[in-house]
């Protein structure tokens, strides 16, 4: 059962890593840090962006990471206050 249940995690990622070229290791570091980091960090957010934009070979300007990371710090800080009442 456990056998059968890691066969096919291990195609889904096989798959995945043939349509994007990222490996498994990689995606399940970046989930993790997602996961366990701090997403009102500045540093962890711009750590995560930068590796997504290595993935993508998308070219993210200095720009854009800050309006990147003020927009996920307003709506963190919009949903923390949400939930207080």
């Amino acid at each position: 059962m456990i056998g059968d249940f890691m066969n096919f995690f291990d195609k889904f990622f096989k798959k995945v890593e043939n349509k994007t070229k990222v490996d498994k290791d990689t995606i399940i570091s970046l989930a993790t840090k997602l996961q366990k980091g701090n997403l009102k960090d500045e540093a962890t957010l711009r750590e995560v962006i930068s590796t997504l934009s290595s993935l993508t070979g998308k070219q993210v300007t200095k720009e854009k990471e800050d309006k990147i990371i003020e927009t996920i710090l307003k709506e963190k800080k919009k949903k923390s206050v949400d939930k207080m009442f």
